[in-house]
Formats: structure tokens, sequence, C-alpha cells
């Protein structure tokens, strides 16, 4: 693997009411690596922007204060617009990911070793150390509609074995259909020609929108089982349970109908945003 200089690397990350989880994660960037890192913190409107603006001072990160709430693909595309173009590779991570030592030089290295690679995302372990399946293969209207419609009352059914597989199991680089959005490194010029992140996707879904439309276009997704990152979960969406399973289905949807556009799918598709429908109702009810 290459030595990658860390100049033309930037951290990218998006805030919302997540301020008090930002001084564990910019304190791992700037402990994992022997140099330093533009950091960019996009703030989707939230309350506690007071505590967000301090720990962004005393770690030299630039707070991007949005007007408004434009999900995480929408948030983390305008943190990337105000990049320099010296910034050839940008490192997209959720606010609660903890960086272990060299892991983004890793990433870079593992970038620079492999030209066809538009994105590659580390080994994503738990807080209980087990691994997050954070790389996996496309999921297709099939085995997305039998998951969504089965999940839930045939746990075993082999429609959820295939959506739920994945390859960060493996010791070595592979090749992925997708990887997780709580943290992979893009190159800029993929990522730039593919428009970046669908702002039509405000939550879920946008990560594995990224990792087809990559492949549409002629670039690979690798994992990098190497480069080791912590992710503690999803604080900005404890609270706010119901809303994000309904966020979660339409995004689900939105990916299957625009992936398997044509006319003669019409019934699968209203097959499926009916079952989706039916699955987002009955568990936001579950949840309250």
């Amino acid at each position: 693997m290459s030595s990658t200089p860390l100049d033309s690397v930037a951290v990218v990350s998006v805030s919302y009411n997540s301020g008090r989880h930002l001084q564990k994660f910019l304190t791992s960037i700037r402990a994992s690596e022997a140099h330093g890192l533009t950091v960019v913190i996009a703030d989707n409107g939230s309350s506690d922007i007071e505590s967000t603006r301090a720990v962004c001072i005393e770690h030299a990160a630039t707070l991007l204060e949005l007007d408004d709430n434009y999900g995480y693909g929408g948030a983390i595309n305008r943190a990337i617009a105000t990049l320099p173009a010296t910034i050839t590779t940008v490192l997209i991570s959720n606010p609660d990911v903890i960086f272990t030592s060299g892991s983004i030089t890793a990433l870079a290295g593992a970038m620079d070793d492999l030209p066809a690679a538009g994105a590659v995302g580390p080994r994503v372990l738990n807080s209980d150390g087990t691994v997050y399946p954070s790389a996996r293969q496309l999921p297709s209207l099939r085995t997305g509609t039998g998951h969504a419609l089965f999940s839930k009352i045939w746990g075993s059914n082999p429609w959820t074995a295939r959506y739920l597989s994945d390859l960060s199991e493996s010791s070595v680089n592979r090749e992925a259909g997708w990887l997780s959005g709580s943290c992979l490194l893009v190159r800029r010029t993929a990522y730039d020609a593919i428009g970046g992140f669908d702002d039509a996707f405000f939550m879920y879904f946008e990560d594995v929108d990224l990792g087809y439309r990559l492949g549409k276009a002629g670039w690979k997704s690798f994992y990098i089982p190497h480069a080791v990152v912590t992710h503690s979960g999803a604080h900005s969406t404890g609270t706010e349970s119901s809303r994000m399973l309904q966020a979660h289905h339409k995004s689900a949807y939105l990916y299957l109908s625009r992936k398997y556009s044509a006319w003669y799918l019409a019934p699968l598709r209203w097959s499926l945003k009916a079952g989706l429908g039916f699955r987002s109702w009955w568990l936001t009810r579950a949840t309250r």
C-alpha cells in the first residue's frame, strides 16, 4: 500500500443536535493521524449550535451552518461544495464515529492503489466490538420486496438473509455493491461526476443509491478491512423513531422504484409501495 499525504484529504460530517458527540469524533481524527486534516462539519439547523461552534473552534474544524435541515446527503453535498479544488478525496462520516490510528491514511492509500475505485470503506465496528455490516451487495427488487414484506413476520426468510448479507467479515480488500454512509472515502472526481448524494433521499438509502450510481458510471466500491473505525450509533435519530421509520421506508421505495423504472415492472412497484406503506404504518404504531 502506498503512503499517502493527507493534505489532499478532507473529512466531512453532518451534525443534527449531535454537538455533544463531536468532541470524541474530532479528537479521534486529530489523534489518529500524524498530519492535520481539513475538517468540515455541516450543521442541519440544530438547536445545540452553541456547543457545536465551541467544539469546532477547539479542534480547528470549519463549521458550515445551514439554514434548514437538508438531511444527511444534502448536508454532505453542501459541505463538499465548499472545499477547494486541491481536495481530491473526501472522507464522509457520521459524527459518532471514532477513528483508530492510521485508519484515514489506510483508506487514502487504498484509494491511490485502486484507480478504479470511486469509493472505499473501512471495517466498521459497533461499540461492543462486533462488526457492523458496512459493505453489501446492491439490493434487488425481489430481495427488497421480500425483505420488506416478510422480515418482521418470518425472520429467517431467504430474501431478508440476502438483503442483510454483507462482505464485512472478509479480511482482504474486496469489491462491494455499496458502502455504509456512516464512513467512506470518495474520490472527488467520481463523486462530482455523478452529482454526489441524491438530495431526494432525506435519510437512509442515500449510500445504497450512491454505490449504485457509481457502478453505473464505471466506478467501483471497495471494502478495506485493515482500516478500522468504531460507530457508536445513530444519536441524532434516537428520539425520532417514528419519523425515521417513515423516512427509511420512503427511501427504500424511492431507491427500488428508480432502479427498476421500466413500465412493465409497474405492478411490482405498486405491490412494493403498498407493502412498504403498510410495514411503515405497522412499525410506527408499534413504537408508540
